[in-house]
């Protein structure tokens, strides 16, 4: 970084945020940055970045950017990769002009390696020495002074945790705005193959360092900045000195932690760490291979449950606000297409987008506070093993257990699962663990199949189970078939270290919670409006004069029979949804269902119920003229009256109705987990894909089923 000209006096600097995981890099970057982030992602991928702009004086704003955490510059995973994609490209957009490098002081041993890394890339740098409150509680004293010295760059203790120490940091940020190109020796001495190996790379490709140069033949076959002439040339060059990267991997690591090690015991006196002694007497419970799984599975139910009854007052509070907008909107509008757009288009797509927030809210917030305390690394060591015979690892366990709240959060929870083929076959058999959005069809459809007195009034409850059993039975069984035709050339790797357990820093865990449920609403939310729209479109409009015509019939009907005004309002519903486009549709669906004992009415279920699945019990309440009420026992009732108008017998028999519950627990019936699938994939392929897949495991189980009991 050249010294600031004049001119350049309110020029935005780059500062890259770096550290390793769990070195309270993030709480560092929420303390310095709070609301101000923007969450975006790196370009042509699909990894998360944040940055902020702050104000280190008066006349100098700087741009932080927070990248993933990282153990080296030999990375295993995707997000790790994004550190060596930008550290390594010169003409990158987010090449910064300096780094914040930030280190946990009481493991100051293991994350002196990846600064010393960064150190040899030639950028300003500063130190941040974080949880230097923890520390001093130890007792552990650092001589900061001396530590600068040895390294030869500004030393800041912080705390991630209070705050302390960011005035400091700040100063020394704007310093080097000011400050001119590091001129201090490299930490790590390329030998003499290196050497000649880093002239014959240059000649290639541009770069700043001769440690560049040596990252570039170490990672030359995947970064994606380097053209096919490049990648040829340093594979060349390669060839030529006859480079081996694992070996010279092992050797720079050696030699690096030879050097700083010294200078740690030097400069450091640890003290007795409480926060060590409780985590080992932790783990030997957690991590027990028996106990660790119990005390696992007990954790989840209590999450799951929270979940699931947290919910459930303020679901049906933006459930009922949406409802009296939607009823305000009529009143004021009067009728008409532009009330009903709104009322039951708008506002009905905008409830079914926020009724998810407390799910997505009450999830995060229980996970990042697991996550803050340092259990959910244990998690994924505990279950690794077991998830990658599945395609999968132990980071899968949560989303997939979450996923019987709703499958919304729990995709979006993915995140934490760094190689692609895994995370991306835990987003594609999630939607397979029945979430909660199935319970009312569940409830309606299990009546028809086991009687309530069956097994002494277990019978039902024993069903319910084995619906789930059977969703988690499916996901695990896909989840081998796309390991099976998924190829990823990445090995899959779980390198992680286990943090001691510490209070949870509530200012991450709500900043998490808002960026999450943020996120959710600004993107997904704008796919479900428009898919909305198009199914109120569908409902509310039919061929010229064919919802006339069904209303005048309907009204002919009620009068012949005394029907009383809310008989005769549900019923004129039911002949005009009949008559709309969405009736012709199930008419037009009728063939293809019917071997699976489903009718034209069922149809038309099946396609509202595609904006969420609990929409079924509405639409047969609807569709069997019961005034829109969508009470379980009621439809149940009228749907046991309902009789095939040819044979004259029930059509929700034993058959139908197992056949249809089978359909639910695995249809992708739910346009919300579509949108959220594609916007963690950035692209409709795998959307698409897993609709197709779920939908055909849905039709031939169901097929199946009916034709076997039928």
């Amino acid at each position: 970084m050249k010294a600031q000209d004049p001119s350049d006096a309110h020029r935005l600097f780059t500062f890259a945020v770096i550290g390793n995981p769990n070195s309270g890099k993030t709480s560092l970057f929420n303390q310095l940055t709070g609301l101000r982030q923007k969450t975006g992602n790196f370009p042509g991928v699909t990894v998360e970045k944040k940055s902020a702009n702050i104000q280190v004086s008066e006349n100098q704003s700087i741009t932080l950017i927070d990248f993933p955490g990282t153990y080296s510059l030999y990375p295993t995973a995707e997000d790790e990769r994004i550190v060596v994609q930008m550290l390594t490209n010169p003409n990158n957009i987010h090449y910064p002009d300096a780094i914040i490098y930030v280190a946990d002081v009481s493991r100051l041993d293991k994350h002196l390696l990846l600064f010393t890394q960064v150190y040899d890339l030639g950028l300003p740098i500063i130190l941040a020495l974080n949880m230097t409150d923890v520390a001093e509680k130890e007792g552990t004293q650092v001589q900061t002074d001396l530590l600068a010295k040895a390294l030869q760059v500004p030393v800041v203790p912080v705390s991630g945790r209070t705050g302390s120490g960011l005035a400091q940091l700040r100063q020394e940020m704007l310093q080097l705005c000011f400050a001119s190109d590091s001129t201090n020796a490299p930490f790590y001495a390329l030998n003499a193959q290196e050497i000649e190996l880093q002239h014959l790379i240059s000649k290639t490709f541009p770069v700043s360092t001769p440690y560049q140069a040596v990252l570039l033949a170490h990672h030359h076959g995947w970064l994606p900045f380097l053209n096919e002439a490049q990648r040829q040339q340093i594979q060349a060059a390669c060839q030529h000195v006859a480079f081996n990267s694992l070996h010279h991997q092992v050797q720079e690591t050696m030699q690096r932690f030879d050097r700083f090690t010294p200078i740690v015991q030097k400069i450091m006196r640890k003290g007795h760490s409480a926060a060590a002694t409780l985590t080992q007497r932790l783990d030997a419970l957690l991590l027990h291979p028996l106990l660790g799984l119990v005390f696992f599975f007990v954790l989840m139910l209590l999450v799951f449950q929270a979940i699931f009854s947290w919910a459930t007052y303020p679901m049906d509070w933006i459930e009922g606000v949406f409802a009296e907008a939607g009823n305000w909107a009529k009143y004021v509008l009067g009728s008409g297409w532009l009330s009903s757009l709104i009322a039951d288009g708008i506002l009905a797509g905008l409830g079914g987008v926020l009724v998810f927030i407390p799910q997505i809210a009450i999830l995060f917030l229980l996970i990042s506070i697991l996550e803050e305390v340092g259990y959910m690394a244990r998690v994924a060591f505990l279950f690794d093993r077991l998830m990658q015979t599945f395609g999968m690892n132990g980071r899968s366990v949560v989303a997939l257990i979450s996923g019987g709240a709703c499958a919304i959060p729990a995709i979006m929870s993915t995140r934490t699962i760094s190689n692609w083929k895994e995370r991306l076959i835990t987003i594609m058999v999630t939607p397979m663990i029945s979430c909660s959005a199935r319970i009312p069809v569940f409830i309606v459809l299990i009546g028809f199949v086991v009687p309530a007195e069956a097994l002494y009034g277990w019978g039902q409850g024993l069903a319910m189970m084995g619906l789930y059993v059977l969703g988690i039975g499916g996901a695990l069984l896909s989840a081998l078939v796309f390991k099976w035709i998924l190829k990823n050339r990445d090995q899959s790797f779980l390198m992680l270290e286990l943090p001691d357990y510490r209070p949870p820093v509530m200012r991450n865990v709500l900043l998490t919670v808002w960026e999450k449920v943020k996120a959710f609403v600004t993107e997904a939310g704008k796919i479900i409006i428009i898919i909305s729209i198009i199914l109120w479109a569908l409902a509310s409009y039919g061929p010229p004069g064919a919802l006339a015509q069904a209303e005048a019939e309907a009204i002919t009907y009620a009068s012949d029979n005394q029907l009383d005004t809310q008989e005769t309002q549900a019923l004129v519903a039911a002949r005009q949804i009949e008559a709309s486009y969405a009736g012709i549709l199930g008419k037009t669906l009728e063939p293809a269902i019917l071997p699976l004992g489903f009718d034209w009415k069922i149809g038309i279920a099946l396609i509202t119920s595609f904006a969420a699945r609990e929409v079924f019990v509405g639409t047969m309440a609807t569709i069997y003229s019961l005034g829109g009420t969508d009470d379980e026992s009621s439809v149940r009732a009228r749907m046991a009256q309902e009789r095939n108008p040819v044979t004259g017998a029930p059509v929700y028999g034993f058959a139908t109705a197992l056949s249809l519950l089978v359909f639910y627990v695995f249809a992708m019936q739910c346009m919300s987990t579509l949108a959220v699938v594609k916007r963690e994939t950035q692209t409709w392929k795998w959307p698409l894909i897993q609709f197709t897949f779920m939908s055909s495991l849905a039709y031939l189980s169901s097929l199946i089923v009916y034709q076997i009991f039928g």
